[in-house]
């Protein structure tokens, strides 16, 4: 197994075995693909866990890698973990292919793996290596520009018999052929401009009778946003899930169904959770879907790994073709799961001439026999913010107890930042249990073991997901979180032992501190060596806008050097004992009623809390006549950046008046865009940066009146 030194401590090598020589499909006489020499030295030509899942392969297989990696990544573990690793600079330089190529000629690799995202579904890339001498570990380029434009894709799909959304595309727009058009089709509708997007010019027509006055609003907002109000009616799925399948081709000719994955949780129209077999799917549906997926791939002439995605109507059990995804997808580890199978290891068999290893009906009897997984993306992000990403240090790290049945694909470890230049995704959580109610049980103790402390991450929130009972009965849709947002969002009052474990570790550490540097006085206030009566207080909220919303006082009387009364608002505990691990930021506390270990991460102004399988983000609060002493500015009327961004437009003036949840500012940040809402209402005093201007994370953006 392959273990790169700067890895060691939280990577998750591959557990299943993998076949040393593939079983062939067809004999050695049936049919001959073009000769291809053995992959020996390959670039990854991407960063973060998909390079590492990539070179664990190649190095398992004694393929040698090089990697590539910018400015941002220099530190990166990815970039650390090959001897054969090439700066390109520039943040962006992950899309300049014909860089890519040179780096690849010059380092002697024979074939470059794209991985996911960046160029892996560039069609000119691809091309370029062929023409280059370069193996692309993917599929055949014509493919990838087949399956990218996404009319002919459709029109493809149509021609093998792979059912589409219902829908008009043509050019007759006047309104009564386009009513004519949506009543063969079915209500409802969906109105959608040609050139739309971000939701701009599309509306709902749920019966003819709405329909003129939706294609009127449609027509109107598309010429004010796009100067073009041609529009195409499609069938609206009122209940969609998003089923997708996972297709393998060799060059023979022969493509195989590696089953399907729902991946219908999602924000920001992005999967977070993804699952196989999905839930509540007939075999007679689910056998079609992978009859249809193979079609597909098949009628492009497709080589390689690919997922065929479709929309699945819950109402009807109706799917139609969506788009297929020309590479290895983000949940893939999902399909590995069920399978047993290495999909990196397999594409490589099917880039060097290789036949798949396994049959459709050696496939179907692992999936029988290994039963459900799931998969969680970890991300640095604020669910409550609209899940708008976050960046910063990784000030600690743990990752769940890691079997054979509970995997972690990474891109991080401890002390490394997560940067604002790329996608947040900090890691994969995926486990396996013999059907979906024992890895949902899996994954919800895996999520309660995984800790992260530094940027505001979305693991309380997969906790919520994977709790709800929506979830364990398996009701899914693409709009779930929307539709229990009340639920998963709702604030939960923390319970007095937070504050207390909170509180004791506070004082504990900063005597140890105290004790460490005795020489040192002056520079430590409010704590004194001999026991004592304290009073800390803590704010914790929903961070919005980077803002705290509640306050708390404990008062905390040392007894002994290990023994403490606690007092929070009516709650007090007397005679609870204390041990402070220093090591392992491990308080463990023997309250009257309770023993609980807590894991305390402190960090400047904040601590974050690990206790009983959740976590908690507190903040510290300065008493007043200290803030007035260091010069802290209020921001209690500010909005604030929540991480480094910039200013794309200002949607509010100084002296306007606004309510709650009115959108003030829209930012960009990790190539995307979020709307910065009020968190309350007042007026606009100042807009203090405007479009265009970069700002730092914490600064303010808008600036309110203050009540009176």
């Amino acid at each position: 197994m392959y273990r790169s030194t700067a890895l060691c401590r939280h990577r998750l090598v591959l557990n299943h075995a993998l076949p040393a020589i593939p079983r062939r499909l067809v004999s050695s006489n049936e049919g001959q693909a073009p000769s291809t020499a053995p992959l020996n030295s390959i670039l990854i030509a991407n960063r973060g866990e998909i390079a590492l899942r990539v070179a664990r392969t190649t190095a398992q297989y004694g393929i040698r890698t090089t990697t590539i990696y910018t400015d941002p990544d220099a530190r990166s573990q990815h970039a650390l973990s090959s001897p054969y690793a090439v700066n390109l600079g520039d943040p962006k330089a992950y899309l300049d292919g014909d860089a890519i190529i040179k780096v690849a000629k010059e380092h002697g690799c024979n074939g470059i793996h794209p991985g996911y995202g960046f160029l892996s579904e560039n069609s000119a890339f691809a091309r370029s290596c062929t023409d280059a001498g370069l193996v692309f570990i993917g599929p055949p380029w014509e493919a990838i520009e087949a399956m990218g434009n996404k009319s002919r894709s459709k029109d493809i799909m149509i021609a093998a018999g792979v059912p589409c959304i219902p829908g008009y595309h043509g050019m007759n727009q006047d309104p009564q052929y386009l009513k004519a058009e949506a009543e063969k089709i079915g209500f409802p509708v969906l109105l959608k401009a040609v050139k739309g997007g971000g939701g701009k010019g599309m509306r709902i027509a749920m019966t003819v009778d709405v329909f003129d006055d939706q294609l009127n609003s449609a027509k109107s907002e598309a010429r004010s946003s796009f100067g073009d109000d041609v529009m195409l009616v499609e069938k609206y799925i009122t209940t969609p899930r998003h089923i997708e399948v996972q297709v393998f081709a060799d060059k023979y000719g022969h493509c195989v169904a590696l089953g399907e994955r729902d991946c219908s949780i999602q924000r920001r129209h992005q999967k977070i959770l993804e699952e196989s077999p999905a839930p509540h799917l007939d075999e007679v549906v689910r056998q079609d879907l992978w009859a249809k997926a193979r079609a597909a791939a098949l009628a492009v002439g497709y080589e390689g790994a690919g997922t065929v995605e479709f929309i699945f109507d819950n109402d009807t059990g109706e799917f139609f073709y969506m788009e297929m995804n020309t590479r290895l997808q983000v949940e893939h580890p999902v399909t590995e799961m069920v399978t047993g199978e290495d999909l990196v290891h397999w594409q490589i068999i099917v880039a060097s001439g290789g036949r798949l290893p396994l049959t459709q009906e050696e496939i179907e009897a692992r999936i029988a026999s290994l039963g459900w997984a799931i998969e969680a993306r970890i991300y640095a992000e604020n669910p409550r913010m609209d899940f708008i990403p976050d960046s910063g240090r990784l000030s600690h790290l743990q990752l769940p107890t890691l079997s054979t049945t509970v995997r972690v694909d990474a891109g991080f470890v401890v002390g490394d930042e997560v940067s604002s230049h790329y996608d947040p995704m900090i890691a994969k959580l995926i486990v396996r249990g013999p059907d979906r109610r024992t890895a949902l049980q899996k994954m919800s103790t895996a999520l309660e073991e995984y800790e992260v402390a530094g940027p505001i991450t979305n693991i309380e929130f997969l906790k919520r997901v994977c709790r709800h009972p929506a979830f364990i009965a398996g009701d899914v849709e693409t709009g779930f979180i929307s539709k229990h947002s009340e639920d998963l969002f709702k604030d939960i009052p923390l319970a007095p032992e937070v504050y207390a474990q909170a509180a004791i570790g506070t004082v504990l550490k900063e005597i140890a501190a105290l004790a460490d540097h005795a020489s040192i006085n002056s520079g430590t206030t409010g704590f004194a060596t001999g026991f004592q009566r304290q009073v800390l207080r803590f704010m914790t909220g929903m961070e919005v806008g980077g803002r705290d919303v509640n306050e708390i006082e404990i008062e905390v009387t040392q007894t002994a050097s290990d023994g403490f009364n606690i007092s929070i608002g009516g709650t007090s505990y007397a005679g609870v004992q204390s041990h402070w691990d220093r090591g392992n930021n491990m308080l463990t506390s023997f309250f009257p009623h309770t023993r609980l270990d807590t894991r305390l991460v402190f960090d400047e102004s904040k601590v974050t809390v690990f206790q009983q399988g959740t976590q908690y983000r507190l903040r510290y609060a300065l008493p007043k006549w200290m803030e007035k002493a260091l010069g802290v500015k209020d921001i209690t009327n500010s909005v604030l950046a929540p991480m480094p961004c910039k200013v794309l437009r200002v949607m509010v003036s100084e002296g306007d008046s606004v309510i709650t949840d009115q959108a003030l500012v829209v930012i960009e940040s990790m190539k995307m865009e979020t709307t910065i809402r009020s968190p309350q209402n007042g007026i606009v005093s100042k807009v203090v940066h405007q479009q265009g201007e970069l700002c730092k994370a914490g600064t303010a953006l808008v600036e309110f009146e203050e009540k009176t």
